[in-house]
C-alpha cells in the first residue's frame, strides 16, 4: 500500500518530554507578552497566565492537594477552568473534567468514582454540586468561579446588574469558597519542583456514551504535547504568538481541551474563549474577532450556514476551517467550502478523525487535496490499520474492518477497568502498542481514510450487513431532508429491519405523501435490503452532550415500543 503523510508546513520536532504546565511555560517564556486568552475582550498575557497558575497551584497545595490526588472540574469555558487545570498539572495532581450541564446524580458518580478531592465550578451550578456533594457523603471541597470576576470592571458591573441575581452572591458558609479568595489562601506556599512522568495520568476525560455507565479515559502530559506538535504542523498557519482560534468546544471533550486549549497554549497562539454557545454569538465572535482558525462539529457548521449576520460578511481571516466529532456529510462539506468561498476565505473544511483515546484527532484532511468522504490522513507519528475485528489480520486496501491506531497520543488507559483496557488497548508480535477503535472503515491505495460507523451499529438484515451510516448520508441529501438517523428494529421475518428518524426543513409537512416521495428517492440510491422500512418524522433528534444524534435512546425507545406491544 503506497504510504502517504500529510504535509508538514513547518520543521519537525520531538515531541516535548515536559509537563501540560511545562509546555505552556516554555510558551511564556517566549511569548510573555503575548496573548494567552481572550474572555469577553479582556485579554490575559502569557506571563499573566502563568503567575495565575502558580498562584492557584499553592492555594491547591496549601489545600492539602497533593501528587495524584483528583480534582474536579464542573465549568463552561471560563479562565479560571483553564488556570486550575494547569496549576493542578503544575503540582503533579490529576484533573477530572465534567460537563456542567450533567444531571446532579451523575455528578456524584463522577466524583466518587474519580475520588476526587475538590470540586470547581460556576455560582450558577453551585447548589446541583453542593447537592451532588451531599450525596457522595464525602469530605469534597467546593470552590466556586464567577463570570463577573473575569471581565473588564464596566462589563463586570454589567453582568452583575443583569445576571448576578440569578445565582448566589457567595457559597453557603461551610460549604464552599469563591476562586479569587481560594487562590489567594496560598501566598506564601513554597511549590515542589515540576516532576514529569510520561506513563502518569495528567487529565482523566470521560467517554460520551449515550447510555450504559461512561469510562474515565486517562490522558498523559506526553499525549497532550504530542497532539499539540501534530495540529500545529499541519493546522493551515503558522500557529504561533498572533494566531486566533476561537475555543467553542467543551472543556470536557478531547476537542475542546485538547485541540482548542492546549494545542493553542502549548503554540504560544491566542485561545478565544466561548462560554455558551448560540449559533448567533458564535457567529458574532467569529466577525468581531475574526479568528484566523475555527473548529466545531457538523451541527455547528449547518447552524452557521443559516446565520443572517453573514450573508454579505467578508471571512478572509480565515486559514484553517476543521470539523470533527462527528461524522460531516458529503452535502454539508460541499455547502460549507462553498459558503466560504463566497465569502472569500480561502479555505475548505477539513475533517478530523479521533478519539478521546487518543487525546483528540489522530487523522487530517489535508489542506488541498480532499478525497470524497475520506477523513484524511494520519498526524505524524500515528499509523492506522483495517484489521478483521478483534483480531491483528490486516485487510486489504479498499475493504472494510476495524479501524486500530499506534502513536503518541493514545491513552494510558480507563480508570479502574482493567477488562476494558484488555479489550481496547493491545499489543502485536512487536511490542507495538494499538487501540482498537471498534469504528468501522477502510484505507485506501494511497492511505487515505474512511470512517463508516462504530461496529455495534451494524443492523444484520437477512443475514446481510447494513449500514446506518450509508443510509443517513443518502436520506441527508434529499432537498426536503434536514438530518436523519437510521436504526434497526426487530422483524420476525428478517430479524432486523431499517426504520429511518427524519428531521424535515422548515415549512415541509410531516404528510405520509412526503413519507413516500421519500422511499421513492431511496430506490434510486439504495439496494432493497437497505431502504427504509420505516419513517418516522420528529421534530428534533436527541443528541449526546457533544452534538452528535443519539442513535442509542431511538434504539431504546424502539425496544420500550416492542416490550409494550
Amino acid at each position: 500500500m503506497k504510504k502517504h503523510i500529510l504535509d508538514m508546513t513547518q520543521v519537525s520536532h520531538p515531541y516535548p518530554e515536559t509537563t501540560m504546565f511545562g509546555a505552556v511555560k516554555a510558551a511564556a517564556d517566549r511569548f510573555p507578552k503575548g496573548p494567552a486568552l481572550d474572555f469577553m475582550g479582556k485579554i490575559t498575557t502569557y506571563s499573566t497566565l502563568i503567575r495565575k497558575i502558580e498562584q492557584a497551584a499553592e492555594a491547591f497545595y496549601k489545600a492539602g492537594i497533593r501528587r495524584d490526588d483528583v480534582v474536579t472540574i464542573c465549568t463552561p469555558n471560563i479562565p479560571q477552568a483553564i488556570v486550575c487545570i494547569y496549576a493542578l498539572n503544575r503540582i503533579g495532581a490529576i484533573s477530572s473534567v465534567i460537563h456542567p450541564l450533567s444531571s446532579q446524580s451523575n455528578i456524584a458518580y463522577y466524583l466518587d468514582y474519580s475520588e476526587s478531592k475538590m470540586v470547581l465550578t460556576l455560582d450558577n451550578f453551585y447548589e446541583k454540586v453542593k447537592a451532588a456533594v451531599a450525596e457522595t457523603k464525602r469530605d469534597i471541597g467546593i470552590i466556586v468561579a464567577r463570570i463577573q470576576e473575569e471581565l473588564n470592571p464596566v462589563l463586570a458591573v454589567g453582568y452583575t446588574i443583569k445576571s448576578g441575581k440569578a445565582y448566589m452572591k457567595f457559597p453557603e458558609k461551610g460549604h464552599g469558597i469563591l476562586w479569587n479568595d481560594f487562590v489567594k489562601t496560598g501566598w506564601g506556599i513554597k511549590l515542589p519542583p515540576v516532576r514529569y512522568d510520561k506513563e502518569k495520568t495528567a487529565v482523566i476525560l470521560y467517554s460520551g456514551g449515550t447510555s450504559g455507565t461512561p469510562k474515565g479515559i486517562c490522558l498523559s502530559d506526553f499525549g497532550f504535547n504530542a497532539l499539540g506538535m501534530q495540529v500545529g504542523e499541519v493546522c493551515g498557519c503558522n500557529l504561533t504568538c498572533g494566531a486566533k482560534f476561537l475555543s467553542v468546544m467543551p472543556l470536557f471533550h478531547g476537542f475542546g481541551l485538547g485541540i482548542g486549549i492546549h494545542t493553542i497554549l502549548e503554540n504560544g497562539a491566542e485561545c478565544i474563549l466561548i462560554p455558551q454557545f448560540t449559533k448567533e454569538t458564535y457567529a458574532q465572535a467569529v466577525l468581531k474577532k475574526k479568528p484566523n482558525l475555527i473548529a466545531g462539529v457538523p451541527t455547528l457548521y449547518e447552524a452557521l450556514l443559516n446565520v443572517d449576520i453573514f450573508k454579505d460578511a467578508d471571512l478572509s481571516f480565515l486559514a484553517g476551517v476543521f470539523c470533527g466529532g462527528d461524522a460531516l456529510p458529503i452535502d454539508l462539506k460541499k455547502r460549507c467550502d462553498q459558503f466560504f468561498k463566497d465569502h472569500n476565505a480561502n479555505v475548505q473544511i477539513r475533517e478530523g478523525y479521533g478519539l478521546t483515546e487518543t487525546v483528540n484527532a489522530a487523522c487530517l484532511t489535508p489542506i488541498d487535496t480532499a478525497k470524497e468522504g475520506s477523513i484524511g490522513l494520519p498526524l505524524r507519528d500515528m499509523e492506522f490499520k483495517v484489521v478483521e475485528p478483534g483480531t491483528f489480520n490486516e485487510k486489504p486496501a479498499g475493504e472494510l474492518g476495524e479501524i486500530i491506531i499506534s502513536g503518541p497520543t493514545l491513552m494510558l488507559g480507563y480508570m479502574k477497568n482493567e477488562e476494558e483496557n484488555e479489550k481496547t488497548l493491545r499489543y502485536d508480535k512487536n511490542g507495538t502498542k494499538w487501540l482498537f477503535t471498534g469504528d468501522l472503515g477502510c484505507i485506501d491505495e494511497e492511505g487515505y481514510v474512511y470512517y463508516k460507523q462504530r461496529i455495534k451499529r451494524m443492523i444484520v438484515s437477512s443475514g446481510y450487513n447494513v449500514y446506518p451510516a450509508q443510509i443517513e448520508k443518502v436520506l441527508d441529501r434529499h432537498p426536503d431532508v434536514d438530518y436523519s438517523c437510521a436504526i434497526g428494529i426487530k422483524d420476525a421475518y428478517k430479524m432486523q429491519k431499517v426504520r429511518a428518524y427524519i428531521v424535515l426543513k422548515n415549512g415541509v409537512p410531516e404528510t405520509t405523501e412526503e413519507k413516500m416521495k421519500i422511499l421513492e428517492y431511496c430506490k434510486k440510491y439504495l439496494d432493497v435490503i437497505e431502504r427504509p422500512r420505516e419513517i418516522v418524522f420528529r421534530k428534533e433528534l436527541p443528541r449526546t452532550l457533544v452534538g452528535k444524534v443519539a442513535y442509542r435512546v431511538l434504539e431504546e425507545e424502539a425496544a420500550e415500543e416492542e416490550n409494550n406491544k
